[in-house]
């Protein structure tokens, strides 16, 4: 029985966080960073009147009071719940642009409420340009990060992949430590037996906070008389070069795979791991045994899996195979088609907004 395993980050399905619509990558980066500076802020126990001051001017800059649906803001604060005594802030008029908003909070426990990126829909096109990816590679078992959450994943494999092409009987997700909604989901032709979720083990720089940034499930799938274990992962992004955490978090998955080895000997590492393939985090994996898919003799494609994919340090996305599995591979493949940089691509792929992912689908097939 031939099995195809493959993994493709589908930067989600339907609703993006509006930032990542910016076509200016230090924009981005300073939004996100700007975003995470705020919720630093607002998690503090006690508000200073200079928290209150930054915490004022960056609401003020992104207008994250604002819930018109017309001109969304690309930062948002939540803060209206029925029954609330008190808030953030006194909610401006609909349409206006106050320059001053007064912070009447004094700390995280005197509101109830939260800061969240503002979110657009996906331009349908970009939305079946994902569903024509998954239906090229026609995976078996398909690990997706970046996916919105579980009833997402369920509505755009009947909705969109039954539509098209062929829905999978099975999909699961659990919802990460990642505020904006980026999850890893599975889609499988075969029974989901279990999920092992890793969304609370310790970051061991501060043991208060979750090493995962999105979590390290353990999918467990029936393969006839065969059990796999695949390990979806999505690294810290370079945004901001953490790398001292993205290396934790791939020890981390070091020690879960090597724990899972003792249930099955196909355990498979697979994912966007966000770093090059010399980087200290892949090696940590690989020092394991495991071994990247696209090193093996039948691969011949590009060497990276995002962007343009010309070249290694193009590479994030890994599926990673252990000794058992390694003498199996019959084929390695990328399908590159859905990314607009990519100079082939789908002629359905016309723009960057309609791309269905920049990152590729990277995919392997086992003769078990």
């Amino acid at each position: 029985m031939v099995v195809r395993i493959a993994t493709f980050n589908t930067e989600n399905l339907f609703r993006r966080p509006s930032v990542f619509r910016l076509s200016n990558a230090a924009q981005r980066k300073q939004v996100l960073d700007e975003f995470d500076a705020l919720v630093a802020l607002l998690d503090k126990k006690t508000y200073t009147d200079k928290d209150k001051d930054k915490i004022s001017a960056l609401i003020l800059k992104y207008r994250a009071y604002s819930s018109d649906p017309e001109d969304p803001p690309l930062i948002h604060i939540n803060q209206n719940r029925p029954g609330q005594k008190s808030g953030l802030f006194d909610t401006p008029e609909p349409g206006s642009q106050p320059t001053e908003l007064p912070i009447l909070a004094d700390g995280r426990e005197t509101w109830a409420g939260w800061a969240e990126l503002g979110r657009d829909d996906l331009d349908m096109a970009a939305v079946r340009n994902t569903g024509r990816v998954i239906g090229e590679v026609n995976a078996d078992v398909l690990l997706v990060p970046e996916v919105e959450d579980r009833l997402t994943l369920d509505r755009f494999n009947q909705h969109v992949l039954g539509l098209g092409w062929q829905p999978y009987p099975f999909n699961l997700l659990i919802d990460g430590n990642d505020p904006r909604g980026i999850d890893i989901g599975i889609l499988s032709r075969f029974p989901i037996t279990s999920v092992r979720p890793h969304l609370f083990d310790p970051n061991p720089a501060d043991p208060t906070k979750p090493l995962f940034s999105r979590d390290c499930p353990e999918y467990e799938i029936q393969l006839g008389q065969e059990s796999l274990v695949l390990l979806g992962n999505h690294l810290k992004s370079k945004s901001g070069d953490d790398s001292e955490l993205r290396l934790a978090q791939a020890e981390r998955v070091a020690e879960i795979y090597r724990a899972a080895l003792d249930r099955t000997p196909n355990a498979v590492v697979a994912g966007d791991l966000n770093d090059f393939p010399d980087s200290k985090p892949v090696a940590v994996l690989l020092d394991t045994g495991l071994r990247d898919v696209m090193s093996h003799p039948s691969y011949q494609g590009e060497p990276g899996t995002h962007g343009t994919c010309h070249q290694s340090r193009d590479k994030l996305d890994y599926l990673m195979l252990p000794p058992a599995l390694w003498g199996k591979v019959q084929r390695v493949g990328l399908e590159t088609r859905g990314i607009f940089a990519h100079s082939n691509h789908f002629k359905s792929v016309k723009a960057k907004t309609d791309e269905a992912s920049d990152h590729a689908a990277l995919y392997v097939d086992l003769d078990l």
